[in-house]
């Protein structure tokens, strides 16, 4: 099993975005934030399938969230 950092926003038309920003291009949504984290479980888990399909190399994309003061 693997861990994947994930980041949740409030969407503006309501409900939430989920973006998984060590798989480029993985996005998912949901009405309510628990809706959305199983909506992108998903997406990372055909994300992933459609990796291994294609034999295409899983991305090494360190991610880190760093506060920034201003």
């Amino acid at each position: 099993m693997r861990t994947f950092k994930v980041f949740q926003e409030p969407a503006e038309e309501g409900g939430f975005t989920v973006t998984c920003p060590a798989l480029p291009g993985c996005i998912s949504e949901g009405d309510t934030r628990e809706e959305a984290l199983a909506n992108i479980k998903d997406a990372i888990e055909a994300y992933l399938e459609t990796l291994r399909r294609h034999t295409i190399p899983m991305p090494v994309i360190e991610v880190a969230f760093i506060k920034v003061e201003i």
